[in-house]
């Protein structure tokens, strides 16, 4: 099994704003980076190569992809060029008060829908982690959680 995960947020500007500029002008940066990161396996594009022209919800704005492991993921999020875009993420989306990323697994040759994003994030807000949807936390810890699994 892969993983797959979802972020949604609510830009605080239009794309078009200047405000927006240090986000849009690195997105196809931070976009190739993943794309070349140990452990990826696919990421949701819009007719711009990226996902900023897709939308859910109350035009929330979409990333989903998919990795072969938590690991990777953590290290394409939190130990490459990523992790400065992510520490300034309050400059270009509002506070969200409720949860706005979700992990599932998903099999090897899946791609999965917005439609199928959503309802995991619905369930996770509503059920708490399980493993049908689960959070960064769970993700962090899944090796840990699967040596206990095991033993």
């Amino acid at each position: 099994m892969h993983l797959a995960e979802l972020n949604i947020g609510k830009f605080k500007y239009p794309t078009t704003d200047t405000r927006m500029a240090g986000f849009m002008a690195n997105l196809d940066r931070v976009n190739a980076l993943a794309e070349r990161s140990e452990g990826f396996v696919w990421r949701l594009k819009g007719d711009n190569n990226n996902a900023t022209d897709l939308r859910v919800g109350d035009d929330y704005a979409v990333n989903m992809s998919v990795w072969t492991d938590a690991k990777s993921l953590e290290n394409y999020v939190f130990k490459t060029a990523h992790a400065q875009f992510y520490k300034r993420k309050a400059e270009w989306f509002d506070l969200m008060e409720k949860p706005h990323m979700v992990f599932w697994p998903v099999p090897e040759s899946h791609q999965p829908t917005l439609t199928e994003a959503m309802d995991r994030l619905a369930d996770y807000e509503k059920n708490g982690a399980t493993e049908h949807a689960f959070g960064w936390a769970e993700v962090m810890d899944v090796e840990r959680m699967r040596s206990l699994r095991c033993a």
